[in-house]
């Protein structure tokens, strides 16, 4: 009986849902004029005018509603931040007119620019590299770590670590070590919609590269850095 070759098995190729390029990857449009993006109910969160994609704001109000049955309230705190509103804080950081973690004038203990932008990627993302362009991320209750280590926080956090992701969503920056070596510290507050995030980080994975991460100071730290892939790519295995 003759030997019959049998055909290589195609891999199946991502196909790039219509919206997603490197616009919206670096977060270069106005969330609150685009189609998939719906403004927050002021009582989901701190103030009237945050703003998320929609699939990722139908699933946080599924989770906040069984999170509130178990006594647990989850306040959005930030939600989508485009490249100017990112740019804005870097360069508040960059200049000195924000402390860094309320205590550090960057400009004076950081004077080469590449010490001085990974001093500010501690806790903030350069413009066009945040996971809150994609309208995906959002920052629950508080800003620091201590407040999720006891008392209400701890309860809220524990929820959130037991069943956010029955709603889809996961905690990209977790505490670095066996589960990632790179990228910012950890945050606790922090929470991503995977079905749409997962997309947008594929996508960066295989278009976005370092020299597109431009205009705002210290941008020419950007491929020293590394930031594709020790920030943007630098997230929790939980969340890939």
């Amino acid at each position: 009986m003759p030997l019959v070759e049998k055909e290589p098995i195609k891999e199946e190729k991502m196909i790039t849902p219509i919206w997603l390029d490197i616009k919206y990857i670096t977060g270069q449009f106005e969330p609150s004029d685009h189609p998939f993006f719906v403004v927050i109910d002021s009582k989901y969160a701190d103030r009237a005018d945050r703003i998320m994609r929609k699939e990722a704001y139908n699933a946080f109000v599924k989770m906040h509603t069984a999170a509130a049955k178990d006594g647990i309230n989850l306040t959005i705190k930030s939600a989508t931040r485009n490249f100017n509103y990112q740019k804005g804080i870097w360069e508040r950081k960059w200049s000195g007119k924000t402390l860094l973690e309320g205590k550090e004038h960057a400009p004076t203990v950081y004077k080469d620019p590449t010490d001085r932008a990974k001093a500010i990627l501690r806790y903030s993302s350069m413009p066009g590299t945040s996971r809150h362009h994609w309208g995906t991320d959002i920052d629950f209750n508080a800003f620091t770590n201590a407040y999720f280590e006891s008392g209400q926080g701890l309860e809220e956090f524990k929820w959130l670590e037991k069943h956010a992701a029955e709603y889809g969503y996961c905690r990209p920056y977790t505490k670095k070590g066996t589960d990632r070596n790179s990228g910012y510290n950890e945050e606790k507050w922090h929470w991503s919609y995977r079905p749409i995030a997962d997309l947008c980080t594929d996508f960066a994975k295989e278009n976005l590269n370092n020299e597109m991460i431009t205009g705002f100071n210290g941008s020419e730290s950007a491929s020293k850095i590394d930031i594709v892939e020790n920030y943007i790519l630098g997230i929790s295995s939980n969340c890939k």
